[in-house]
């Protein structure tokens, strides 16, 4: 079983993973940070989405409590949780439990969106919001991760929020590959198999998932 200690120094560790076509520390300042990843599958939403309720099968191991992605689970209704079984210290005795998040809202197909302080961030004072949009493309979907976060912690932004953004990552790496690898990018802006995407043509991807932000809902206005 993993320490926190252990999770933190994965989550600000320096090593380099394997990145979605497109990932970056969009926004930060002295109370928190938001960041920012997309992929594209050639899965449609709908594939998408049933792998997005099996984390089992896509989150990292390296990133879990247990040490074993098959302990994670995550009922898919609003209120429902991204959690995680912790087994037994020793032989006979009680099992624990990890929430990692909470599902606040459930669009199947579409968008899902889940509060909770991921790995060491658990220990601190600090709210944070994942944001998964789906988005059918020509040949698949187009995946987004939004992650906001705020509030008092002991680490300090600047150092936590690039390792968390790596992590981040590392997870829409592990979707994207579950669904049969990441679709790079044609200068024209297309997913095209078996060609490599310029750098230039991150602006590209960007463009061409930029309207899910867009298309996310809207808060429903206050009854009188």
């Amino acid at each position: 079983m993993k320490s926190k200690s252990c999770l933190a120094a994965g989550i600000l560790s320096a090593a380099v993973l394997a990145m979605p076509a497109q990932a970056k520390v969009i926004d930060q300042s002295d109370i928190g940070f938001t960041i920012a990843h997309s992929a594209q599958v050639a899965a449609s939403p709908e594939d998408v989405w049933k792998m997005l309720r099996t984390p089992d099968k896509w989150w990292s191991k390296d990133h879990s409590w247990s040490g074993d992605a098959a302990n994670f689970w995550l009922d898919s209704q609003a209120g429902g949780c991204f959690c995680e079984k912790l087994p037994p210290a020793k032989p006979g005795g009680a099992p624990g439990s990890v929430q990692h998040a909470r599902i606040l809202f459930a669009k199947p197909d579409e968008l899902m969106r889940l509060s909770g302080a991921f790995g060491p961030l658990q220990g601190e004072a600090v709210a944070g919001t994942l944001t998964i949009q789906i988005k059918p493309t020509p040949t698949g979907s187009a995946i987004r991760f939004d992650y906001t976060v705020g509030g008092y912690m002991r680490f300090k932004v600047a150092d936590v929020a690039p390792g968390v953004d790596r992590v981040l990552g590392e997870q829409l790496v592990g979707l994207a590959r579950a669904l049969g690898g990441s679709l790079p990018v044609a200068k024209d802006g297309t997913e095209g198999a078996g060609k490599e995407a310029p750098a230039k043509d991150e602006q590209d991807l960007d463009a061409a998932v930029a309207d899910l932000v867009k298309d996310a809902p809207k808060e429903a206005p206050e009854s009188d």
